[in-house]
């Protein structure tokens, strides 16, 4: 059910000369079918001298109302499509965009679903022969400071009325402790409308895990917002100016400014400015806690893994944690805060020392997680933190993260940072690309161009899964990033003779040598999934070879359930849900010379099943009569971390 949180009652909160706060409420109303369960307050901010607006909305749910889920709530704005053409989301992430009506049939034709869309007879030219899907757009919480549109002016012959100005329309996100699944949920941002959105929640990249469930009998509030709308501008006599190649301080090039850039670096400036607002101070709802209700909870993070060689470790292993992701949400498990979207989340990155101070966080009750790029695994607190806000400094002092870890690395393969990016991207179809993500500068953006999935069987073809042979392969050559299904030739079936694509299950192997094995002890595979579809993996250790009698002994067979709805391949994402797996080997099914690890990802029946690797490492026991480690660290170089 989709409902526009229509109001049916208005009132100003606050009028004075510097500042407008207006109130637009809903209530649920039984005799509705299509009424949502929930008292909406929508708020709406006007400051004295403020080029834009504040919108925020309070939800609240009493224990009288019917149980609720919430998937989705955004803000959205749709612009004057003859205006705002030229769209900016990152630094990287800026271009043209082709209009709506580009989209739909017969200027373009709809691709594997129906956000993806070739133009094929664009109204400019420019765009022919591109893919278009708001998904190629998306941004983490994290980096999703501020994005939108700009027009550069129009004139008087134009359909709309002239506007001499270049204006910006900016959405600017002071804060995500409102939204969603913490700082590495990946949501839309502006997008072919023009659309600009502010997703305070929503499945995208997640799944139903992440929807929020409001149950019979329960009291539940929380504030969306505020967010700002900011519109800025550059007038036609200035533009004029910029347009201009001029000399500057003596001879040299021309330099030339471009209106377009000056919008972007001030709106970018300005959204800087309002985060260092938070919280703000003139929300007249009780609901919003202003900066003297709130706490600032501090401490030192240290990660202690013997086996893992960091800069400034002591002899027990200990190492600060450097730049870790450190935050608070509600109590859980670890990990539980990327599936979390009821309650509020706070989070700051800790410094070299391992020090980490959370501001501006709201009274609670909560568990703080960490977790550390470079180090596998993630750090929950074993007790509850308690903020009573009102100004308190709670001081927590040294926590330590003992990252999973059974033995010493006898191999691993990637970087443990909860994203695929540095293993193998391919380049697109060239008939299928987003011209934007095309050329080096844009290579760490590869991953958002359409089709890669399509791309393992043309790269790999006739069933020739890839090997990677550890101390010869690389895994940002050798290692494609996803892990898909085959695409296989059309078949045709039915009485009808319909056309049906079929698809195949992949295997990829892991070949390495041991000079020595542990056959008493236990070894132990970790696989870290940066993202996962309707997967379910399947783990053989040592599988016998296809050739006749030639098998040593019973293969090890490991196979985890179906697992994973968060569709980042189809979505042109690097991550969604971070998974991680443990399987223990029995080193006597392990032999001295070459091994072989095999995974296959079993389930096949569409394009978009399969996984994200972020990082598979091989462990050894931790003592046993005959160590690999140091052969093995010989052939592929011991675990480390950079300082």
């Amino acid at each position: 059910m989709i409902d526009m949180l229509d109001s049916t009652e208005f009132r100003v909160v606050t009028s004075t000369p510097d500042k407008v706060e207006l109130s637009f409420r809903s209530a649920y109303d039984p005799t509705r079918r299509d009424s949502v369960r929930l008292a909406v307050d929508k708020r709406l901010v006007l400051l004295r001298g403020v080029s834009g607006f504040y919108p925020y909305a309070v939800f609240s749910h009493s224990a009288a109302l019917p149980p609720l889920n919430i998937t989705e709530a955004r803000l959205a704005f749709k612009l004057g499509t003859s205006r705002f053409r030229y769209m900016a989301v990152s630094d990287k992430l800026q271009r043209a965009m082709p209009s709506a009506a580009d989209r739909d049939p017969p200027r373009g034709r709809p691709l594997a679903y129906k956000e993806a869309v070739l133009l094929v007879n664009p109204a400019e030219p420019e765009f022919k022969g591109e893919v278009d899907d708001k998904y190629m757009y998306s941004l983490d919480n994290k980096d999703n400071k501020v994005h939108g549109w700009i027009s550069e002016g129009t004139t008087s012959s134009s359909p709309a009325p002239a506007s001499p100005a270049a204006v910006g329309f900016w959405v600017v996100t002071p804060s995500n402790e409102f939204k969603s699944g913490g700082p590495m949920k990946r949501e839309l941002t502006s997008h072919v409308g023009p659309t600009a959105l502010t997703m305070f929640m929503g499945t995208h990249y997640v799944g139903d895990a992440i929807v929020a469930n409001i149950g019979d009998g329960e009291n539940w509030t929380k504030v969306l917002g505020p967010v700002f709308v900011y519109l800025n501008s550059v007038p036609e006599k200035k533009q004029k100016q910029q347009k201009k190649s001029f000399w500057g301080g003596g001879r040299g090039a021309p330099v030339v400014m471009d209106p377009k850039a000056a919008l972007w670096e001030d709106a970018k400036a300005r959204a800087a400015a309002e985060a260092a607002k938070w919280p703000y101070n003139f929300p007249e709802s009780p609901e919003f806690h202003k900066a003297g209700e709130r706490a600032t909870v501090a401490g030192r993070l240290l990660v202690r893994d013997r086996y893992l060689v960091a800069a400034g470790a002591g002899e027990d292993g200990m190492f600060p944690a450097r730049n870790a992701y450190v935050g608070l949400a509600a109590p859980g498990q670890a990990g539980s805060w990327a599936t979390e979207s009821k309650g509020y989340q706070f989070w700051t990155r800790s410094a070299a020392s391992g020090g980490f101070a959370i501001t501006g966080v709201r009274a609670g009750l909560y568990s703080l997680y960490a977790w550390v790029p470079g180090v596998h695994g993630e750090f929950v607190s074993s007790y509850p933190v308690n903020v009573t806000g009102a100004g308190e400094v709670l001081k927590l002092g040294d926590l330590v993260f003992a990252p999973p870890r059974a033995g010493p690395t006898v191999w691993e393969m990637g970087i443990p940072d909860r994203s695929a990016a540095e293993f193998f991207v391919p380049d697109p179809n060239q008939k299928l690309v987003n011209r934007l993500f095309l050329g080096p500068a844009m290579a760490a953006e590869k991953f958002r161009q359409y089709g890669l999935w399509d791309r393992y069987a043309e790269l790999y073809p006739n069933g020739a899964d890839p090997v990677f042979t550890v101390g010869a392969s690389h895994y940002s050559k050798d290692w494609f990033f996803a892990h898909v299904t085959r695409k296989l030739p059309v078949v045709v079936s039915g009485s009808g003779g319909q056309q049906q694509q079929q698809y195949a299950p992949t295997t990829r192997q892991i070949k390495f040598a041991l000079a020595a094995v542990a056959s008493d002890g236990n070894y132990t595979l970790r696989i870290a999934l940066a993202a996962a579809q309707m997967a379910r993996l399947r783990i053989e250790v040592n599988p016998p070879p296809l050739e006749s009698g030639k098998t040593r002994r019973p293969a090890a067979v490991f196979t985890t359930p179906e697992f994973g709805e968060g569709n980042a391949i189809a979505r042109h994402g690097d991550h969604g849900t971070w998974w991680s797996f443990e399987f223990g080997i029995q080193g006597r099914m392990l032999v001295e010379g070459e091994n072989v690890i095999s995974i296959t990802q079993v389930r096949a029946f569409g394009a978009f099943l399969g996984v994200m690797y972020d990082y598979i490492r091989l462990e050894a026991p931790p003592a046993s009569r005959r160590d690999p480690t140091a052969a093995a660290a010989a052939m592929n170089g011991t675990s480390s971390i950079a300082a």
